[in-house]
């Protein structure tokens, strides 16, 4: 698909809550929220009467004499919501991360733990959480100044690290993941309050087109879904599997699609991803017999830390939302 995007000037202000060309004028039922109201609000049991609503917050905080990013590159993240450098990893580097997934991937004392999620049929291992605290490699990978100057540049304030994963989608059995916005899941379920956060994803194995790579909807980050229906209490068991709440309604799909298009990043093992808390995204499955796997650090700004959840009865596990200087152990 083609991808359509306009320019955007980097700034800090504030943009007013409205209605953006909503695709159907009459499905009106329930009136956008009022000052005082949560900004995003979620998880509704009948629709607003517009598909979707402005981003309150600038994209881009920081400037390009602040961090690693060149100003062309803060200008694409601004523009697209998500910037993709290949060989950001590359040799000896690259080999030992990679036998660090297997040797994660591989520990018996893993298996079955509520951090260790497999797929929905079978299993193999779809997601590990809270690996910056299950490795040190991967905790020294997390506080890596590459990657925190990134995330302190674009955010544009001291970040942490709210949540970590590996994503394995193994071949042949890796289902996908569906559309969705990360913010929508981390404000109604965990309790983060503003799109201050985002996913620094690097790919472990090669991405192709064939293998389930990560899809994503250019210029989808400006605007907020709101999603229907109610959480469930520890909604994270199933959604984790398979998410069916916080999930964008068709319309609201197409009409982003239609109007930005789909990108789908891919390239050799090494390369990095960084995503916006808020851009679409969701994968195919692996229809291919190679393995696509990514190890994912989500830096939130410190002065976003999570409070009470926006939509859901209590907050996650803190293997799936840890705060500032929080210590975490799978011994619990």
């Amino acid at each position: 698909m083609s991808v359509r995007t306009s320019d955007h000037t980097l700034h800090d202000t504030v943009t007013p809550q409205a209605v953006v060309d909503s695709p159907d004028p009459q499905s009106r039922v329930r009136s956008a929220p009022r000052p005082g109201q949560d900004p995003y609000p979620t998880r509704l049991s009948e629709p607003l009467d517009m598909p979707w609503l402005n981003r309150r917050e600038a994209v881009v905080k920081g400037r390009a004499d602040q961090g690693p990013l060149s100003q062309a590159q803060l200008e694409e993240f601004d523009r697209k919501g998500f910037l993709f450098e290949p060989e950001f990893i590359r040799g000896e580097e690259l080999d030992a991360l990679r036998r660090e997934l297997s040797a994660l991937l591989e520990n018996p004392e893993y298996r079955g733990r509520d951090f260790s999620i497999t797929e929905p049929s079978g299993s193999a291992i779809r997601s590990l959480f809270a690996v910056h605290f299950l490795s040190e490699r991967l905790g020294r990978l997390a506080r890596d100044p590459r990657l925190v100057g990134r995330a302190r540049q674009i955010l544009g304030g001291e970040p942490y690290v709210h949540q970590s994963r590996i994503n394995y989608k193994p071949g042949f059995e890796g289902k996908g993941f569906d559309w969705h916005s990360d913010f929508e899941t981390w404000h109604a379920e965990d309790g983060m309050p503003a799109m201050h956060a985002l996913s620094a994803s690097i790919v472990l194995t090669d991405n192709h087109a064939f293998n389930g790579p990560l899809m994503l909807i250019p210029g989808s980050h400006r605007v907020f879904v709101p999603c229907l229906g109610e959480t469930p209490d520890d909604n994270h068991r199933q959604s984790l599997k398979r998410q069916a709440l916080g999930v964008p309604g068709h319309e609201a799909l197409a009409a982003l699609a239609e109007r930005h298009g789909i990108e789908a990043p891919t390239g050799a093992a090494g390369g990095l991803l960084l995503f916006d808390c808020n851009v679409l995204h969701g994968s195919n499955a692996n229809m291919s017999p190679d393995p696509r796997s990514n190890v994912f650090f989500v830096y939130n700004r410190r002065d976003n830390r999570c409070v009470a959840p926006f939509a859901a009865p209590r907050r996650r596990p803190s293997f799936l939302a840890h705060g500032p200087d929080e210590a975490w152990s799978p011994a619990g």
